[in-house]
């Protein structure tokens, strides 16, 4: 996500790589752009924090999955072991010390 931004701005070599290499089918290159990088800083943060955690997982298993699929289709390997973790979270959802966690607790306390 780093490297489509300078500061709070979008580098023009990200939507450039929308526009040639990547060329995802039903999305404007700048919205994709945008959303990308919009999407790698807000749910890998959610999922550092616990917060959100199993929303964060799917959103990022989702984006997997289009890289994967309309990218770089031969990098399996790699996004085999980031599904693997994105699923394990929408599994077992998050730990103990996540901010769910101390949120459900609180919730469950009220009731």
């Amino acid at each position: 996500g780093q490297t489509k931004v300078a500061g709070w701005h979008l580098k023009p070599g990200a939507i450039a790589l929308f526009q040639n290499d990547y060329q995802l089918p039903l999305i404007d290159p700048t919205v994709a752009a945008y959303v990308s990088a919009f999407n790698e800083h807000l749910f890998p943060i959610l999922l550092v924090l616990g917060l959100a955690t199993r929303f964060a997982a799917l959103a990022l298993l989702l984006m997997t999955a289009v890289i994967e699929i309309f990218v770089y289709p031969g990098a399996w390997p790699t996004h085999g072991v980031w599904a693997t973790c994105f699923l394990l979270l929408l599994a077992r959802g998050p730990g103990a010390l996540s901010l769910d966690h101390l949120i459900a607790r609180r919730f469950a306390l009220a009731s």
